[in-house]
């Protein structure tokens, strides 16, 4: 394992870690704007309740998200030197864009949507949470940007081996950019919509009955079957525009080694790059061609048109590419299956009567847009090697010359830290969870006072 491998591994760990936290905070921004919008236009407990809640686990998914971030971007100088060196004149500026537009919006305005409720009018308090909501998305803007630049990049000249922008609107937006900031923005909604849910259909199972937890669960599943179906649309978009800038990835996503029409669909295989064939193959005839070119004869692209004439590999590792894809439409396809009966359920039942099993499926799916969107990020991430910057930059070119033993021991520290504080942070919201179903009247403590806030921090009988 030398230092390439190793640095790849470590940057790998640390954006995902990262990646987790910003999924959620983007979507529950915008989750926690709609309960108190509700809570305004209605005067309904259930709804500020339903805020203050979860306002504290986006508070907690903020603070993990800065950190994290930090630490990944001290990488770039550390392990990836290279980088910044050739293309640093177009990923400086945007990196940078994004804290003057993002960044501080969301650090100015974030106390006032955590503490301000009852210290504020109630419009200020509204319009801060849509501020900070505003400011996540901004934030994952520009760092969509970045990334959909490093696989699709346009709008720069090299100079003596520097990248030096020449057209900042084709920079900014380059070919991929719209689909991956959509499918990135409904990646988010769908996390946050089965997070709320599943924490949701936890409480009931442990004797919660509040009308803002039922609420909450009716919200969660409503937004998860309506965005699904967006999903997936967008996700096949955006393969077709992988397809026409970056067809090895493709290739190795389908499982295919030879270009040609009638490509067939594989469900199942175990790719072997040694061979470039397939081990027990399950496929459907017919059905990459017919989804990547909407016909049974459209020519498919295949991996061993990107091999050089020396034997030099220019596609991704096949396997990793292949089964992550897999698992990202197999969460798909269970968030599809489980979101729509929901909505059956609810209609036919209510909130209130949900079945056991199902309340227990929904749980068991309360961290499943995590996994969905580290087998998405792995797809497009391990997709675009050799690359780090498509044609511009090959990965080893950026990598640091710091001891193999270096980076690998700072790869074991981040792993034990990281694994600690995943284990920290699930923990802390079932202790919110189980606080908030015990029935008990909160402490003074857990909600503001004064103002508006008396209309709903106020205990039956007060």
């Amino acid at each position: 394992m030398d230092t390439l491998l190793l640095s790849r591994i470590q940057f790998g760990a640390n954006i995902s870690f990262h990646i987790l936290f910003p999924t959620i905070t983007i979507a529950l921004g915008w989750m926690l704007l709609f309960f108190k919008l509700r809570f305004n236009a209605t005067k309904d407990r259930k709804w500020m309740d339903a805020y203050m809640f979860w306002v504290k686990i986006f508070a907690l998914s903020f603070a993990m998200g800065v950190v994290s971030g930090i630490t990944m971007s001290f990488q770039f100088g550390t392990n990836w030197p290279g980088f910044m060196e050739t293309v640093g004149n177009v990923a400086g500026p945007l990196l940078a864009y994004e804290i003057m537009t993002a960044f501080f919006l969301e650090a100015v305005f974030l106390g006032i949507m955590l503490f301000g409720a009852s210290r504020v009018p109630s419009w200020v308090h509204t319009g801060a949470t849509f501020l900070v909501a505003f400011g996540t998305t901004m934030s994952t803007f520009w760092i969509i940007v970045l990334n959909s630049w490093m696989h699709t990049p346009q709008g720069y000249e090299l100079v003596d081996g520097v990248v030096h922008a020449t057209d900042w609107f084709a920079i900014v937006f380059n070919p991929s950019m719209p689909y991956r900031f959509v499918h990135m923005l409904l990646a988010s909604g769908l996390t946050v919509a089965f997070l709320i849910a599943g924490v949701s259909a936890l409480r009931m199972l442990w004797g919660d009955t509040a009308e803002s937890v039922k609420s909450a669960l009716r919200v969660g599943i409503i937004t998860a079957a309506a965005l699904i179906p967006l999903q997936i649309f967008a996700g096949d978009m955006h393969g077709l525009n992988t397809l026409e800038h970056q067809p090895a990835k493709v290739a190795a996503m389908e499982g295919n080694w030879e270009t040609g029409p009638n490509i067939p669909l594989v469900l199942f295989a175990i790719p072997d790059q040694e061979t470039r064939s397939n081990k027990f193959e399950i496929s459907i005839p017919n059905g990459a061609s017919l989804i990547l070119k909407h016909k049974a004869d459209g020519i498919v692209p295949g991996l061993n048109d990107f091999v050089a004439e020396d034997g030099t590999i220019l596609h991704p590792r096949v396997s990793a590419v292949f089964f992550s894809f897999r698992i990202m439409i197999g969460v798909g396809v269970a968030m599809l299956a489980l979101s729509w009966a929901g909505v059956v359920l609810l209609r036919r039942r209510g909130a209130g009567n949900m079945p056991k099993l199902v309340l227990l499926a929904f749980t068991g799916m309360t961290f499943g847009g995590w996994i969905a969107t580290l087998a998405g990020w792995y797809t497009t991430e391990i997709g675009r090697q050799p690359w780090l910057v498509q044609g511009v930059l090959s990965t080893k070119d950026a990598v640091s010359d710091v001891p193999a033993g270096m980076v690998l021991g700072t790869l074991i520290a981040y792993l034990v830290i990281y694994l600690a504080l995943i284990v920290a942070y699930i923990s802390v919201i079932l202790y919110l969870a189980r606080k908030a179903s015990t029935g008990q009247p909160l402490s003074k403590r857990d909600y503001p006072r004064g103002g508006e806030a008396e209309v709903y921090a106020m205990q039956p009988g007060e």
